[in-house]
């Protein structure tokens, strides 16, 4: 079975949360919050509510309108609600690990949705199981739950904060209780996106505020890193945990994973992506006939390369968006199928061009050879190609799922054996400085977690890694640096 969105691609980013109190229609509210960030998880998708009855979960692999109706979510009733959208980077694809997952203990409720990674889930585990803790997933999103549960012995804010004391890596949580409350987690380094909203008095976390403008909620601010927010009968209360020393947001939110009309980190997607190619045309400019993207991944790159350039920019492929998700292929030769049946070019356009593709990136690289094949078969002249984001050379640990080396092609090719490989006249991948101050961020380097491009971890998982990261004069190689 190949994916007709041929996700093999691109990278696949951990989760899309939301959460909500004090809305009458809370269930329905968190769909169309789910909806809006479908983009982050298409894998499964959840939902808990908390009622008269506690908390209820409903959950079911695949996208939003396929696992909720509105049947359905008229039996969620109740005032609070969580919800979730997944991709899997740690546990495996099934409905066991579809989240949010939820626990009883001691005639309450609690139901938890992650987005990320700890990288010290397996010691975590092996610790617990050696306590009596009995597992009923392969999540580490699990791990959260068992340990607030022994940390209750502290109060309820005093476990929260015990608990956070002990994750380490990537994370946001959102957890709803029996009691209605609903709380909102972003780790020390602030990994990953986590944003606070009101609408019509009830408040609202998501990962993205794309998701706020859905359900008409008015943007308050991002969560801190290292923060706790508990939203409640008497309003939010914000706990401040020490934060790391530098912060460590993924910039890879910008180059590919958010939605171009959020917001993130104090910046608009879209804007940056243009910012991006924009930079990247003065970095290296091309004298072409036109500048394209592959849709929809480098399209804002690529508009911001054109006005650069003062070069027309034309959609030269055309994007088929009635295809489903999943595609059996008959026979071996028509391996390339799942590839051409999802964009398709234009002939009249192309034949006889020197063109100039922008792409954000190129992870693994077999897709885009073979589109690039295309393009020569159709009679383009020459292909030019610029990468809004430096080589991807090495694995991500915390949340995306290019968790080797041997996935990124780039860590084993020069770039010119890429080129070459591709097929391309041409290939240039935008520097890492100019990948930074383009964001307009001040001072980006103690902002943001680059570590699949320079192999240095913010949060140390490896002795090994953290040395060879000082050796090389990189900064942020310890834990929490």
């Amino acid at each position: 079975m190949e994916n007709m969105f041929d996700e093999t691609a691109h990278p696949r980013e951990a989760c899309g949360l939301f959460g909500i109190f004090g809305h009458h229609e809370a269930s329905k509210m968190t769909y169309f919050g789910l909806y809006a960030l479908q983009h982050r998880g298409q894998e499964s998708a959840g939902i808990s509510v908390a009622g008269n009855e506690g908390v209820i979960t409903h959950k079911g692999m695949g996208l939003v309108p396929d696992v909720f109706d509105m049947t359905l979510l008229e039996h969620l009733k109740g005032k609070s609600a969580i919800g979730h959208v997944r991709y899997s980077t740690t546990g495996s694809s099934i409905l066991v690990n579809a989240q949010p997952f939820m626990v009883r203990h001691r005639n309450r409720s609690y139901s938890v949705g992650h987005n990320g990674n700890l990288v010290n889930a397996h010691r975590l585990k092996s610790e617990l199981e050696e306590s009596g803790s009995i597992f009923q997933s392969t999540m580490d999103s699990e791990i959260f739950l068992h340990l607030f549960v022994k940390n209750l012995k502290h109060g309820f804010e005093g476990a929260l904060v015990k608990t956070l004391e002990r994750l380490e890596g990537a994370f946001s949580f959102v957890v709803l209780t029996s009691d209605g409350e609903v709380i909102g987690i972003k780790d020390p380094n602030g990994f990953r996106p986590l944003c606070l909203g009101k609408t019509n008095g009830a408040y609202v976390l998501a990962s993205e505020s794309c998701a706020l403008d859905l359900v008409h909620a008015e943007y308050i601010r991002e969560l801190d890193p290292g923060e706790i927010v508990i939203i409640g009968k008497d309003g939010v209360k914000s706990i401040q945990t020490a934060p790391a020393e530098k912060r460590s947001f993924c910039i890879f939110e910008f180059i590919y994973f958010a939605r171009p009309d959020s917001n993130i980190y104090g910046k608009n997607v879209y804007q940056v992506r243009k910012a991006h190619g924009a930079r990247l045309a003065r970095e290296a400019p091309v004298d072409a006939d036109l500048v394209m993207p592959f849709p929809d991944s480098g399209t804002y790159a690529a508009i911001g390369y054109a006005e650069a350039s003062r070069l027309p920019f034309e959609l030269g492929m055309i994007r088929n968006h009635y295809v489903g998700r999943t595609f059996i292929q008959p026979t071996q030769s028509m391996r390339d199928f799942g590839v051409r049946v999802k964009l398709n070019p234009i002939k009249a356009l192309l034949s006889g061009k020197e063109i100039v593709i922008v792409e954000d990136s190129i992870i693994r690289g077999t897709t885009m050879k073979t589109r690039v094949k295309a393009l020569r078969e159709l009679g383009v002249k020459k292909i030019h190609m610029r990468v809004a984001g430096p080589p991807h050379r090495f694995p991500c640990h915390y949340g995306i799922d290019f968790s080797t080396k041997g996935e990124l092609i780039a860590a084993s090719k020069s770039v010119e054996e890429l080129k070459d490989y591709l097929g391309l006249d041409s290939l240039y991948y935008l520097s890492l400085k100019g990948l930074l101050e383009a964001t307009g961020v001040e001072e980006p380097e103690a902002h943001f977690c680059k570590a699949c491009f320079d192999g240095c971890y913010p949060v140390t998982f490896d002795a090994d890694v953290a040395k060879d990261c000082l050796e090389r004069g990189f900064p942020g190689s310890g834990k929490n640096s």
